[in-house]
């Protein structure tokens, strides 16, 4: 099992190595010119042309992505043209946000699906499933940002339970920064009306972007329970007498749980990706915000920060996927 971590581990390099030069080569592509956009409006072209030496973007691209490959490796992204101060600082401002939203997302998603899918899974064919496959067919269809919108004019307009927007109300002492994550700080300071105002504001943008991976989930959970269920020990425990849910706990369910946990870790990148959008519709203050605004400034140095950072962490969690995998199937480890 260590070697198989191991080897997981080494595999994040090439990975990294390549996603950073993809969109280095994307972007440098891309219209617009950042030495400008840090300039501004008014600015001479000579100022332009200092900007762009003092940025190193006068130099052979090559040596421009070498240079910007070292510094990432050392934590040094440069200076946002967005909000001229160091790109790591925002970064690091912005991340505990967005992994709090994603993971509060993919705990929604993976308990949630796989509690329906070993259900409808156990039941098959009940009018629970056909109802469940109805309601996961429209998860996987249905468009984050207009589920958000949907979800916003319903609880937070109409009915008044949840916040519209943000974190955290106004006005609202926020808890010591201790980890970024607003939960853990808020009952590390002990401020448990803080820690309910911080989970009502998350609970509308965590089910938006959970409500397709829990289709997914429960999908691939019930597909793996049917196959379990019909099963040579499956059969025989209902013959010697046990009942359907002693089977499906935890029998069935643990030889099923391998696939569906696989696709835990797939969700994570696209759960991050929905996060762009649903960000910008609650007025998150996350990476999510953060991209689209350094996009429409042409930051080249924030997008690519950002774009590696969020691949890390990618990697960082199916590192883990596969990790647990392996313990519930280690047939898997000794494959890899």
């Amino acid at each position: 099992m260590a070697l198989f971590i191991v080897r997981r581990v080494l595999m994040i390099v090439p990975i990294l190595l390549g996603l950073l030069l993809l969109t280095f080569g994307m972007l440098r592509l891309a219209p617009g010119d950042p030495a400008a956009a840090i300039a501004g409006d008014n600015a001479t072209p000579e100022q332009i042309a200092a900007i762009r030496e003092d940025l190193g973007l006068n130099r052979h691209l090559i040596v421009q992505f070498a240079d910007y490959a070292w510094n990432a490796a050392q934590g040094d992204f440069g200076v946002s043209a967005y909000s001229n101060r160091a790109v790591g600082l925002d970064i690091a401002q912005r991340l505990p946000a967005t992994l709090e939203l994603t993971f509060a997302a993919l705990v929604i998603a993976a308990v949630g699906g796989i509690v329906i899918g070993a259900l409808t899974g156990a039941w098959h064919n009940s009018p629970f499933d056909h109802f469940v496959r109805v309601v996961t067919v429209l998860g996987l269809a249905t468009a984050s940002f207009w589920f958000a919108i949907m979800l916003q004019l319903v609880f937070a307009l109409d009915l008044g339970l949840l916040p519209l927007r943000g974190r955290l109300p106004a006005g609202m002492e926020v808890p010591p920064d201790t980890t970024g994550f607003l939960l853990i700080d808020s009952l590390l300071a002990g401020r448990l009306d803080a820690f309910g105002s911080t989970l009502s504001h998350l609970a509308l943008p965590a089910v938006t972007i959970a409500f397709g991976g829990l289709a997914t989930v429960a999908r691939f959970t019930r597909s793996s329970v049917v196959e379990a269920m019909h099963s040579e020990y499956a059969a025989y425990e209902t013959a010697v007498g046990y009942p359907r849910r002693r089977v499906l706990f935890p029998f069935a369910l643990k030889n099923a749980l391998v696939t569906p946990v696989t696709q835990i870790g797939l969700l994570f990148g696209a759960f991050v990706s929905n996060a762009v959008a649903v960000e910008a519709v609650f007025d998150w203050p996350g990476l999510g915000s953060y991209l689209v605004q350094a996009i429409f400034a042409a930051d080249y140095t924030a997008v690519l920060a950002v774009t590696l950072v969020i691949g890390f962490v990618y990697g960082v969690v199916n590192i883990v996927v596969d990790v647990v995998h392996g313990l519930l199937d280690p047939r898997v480890a000794e494959r890899m």
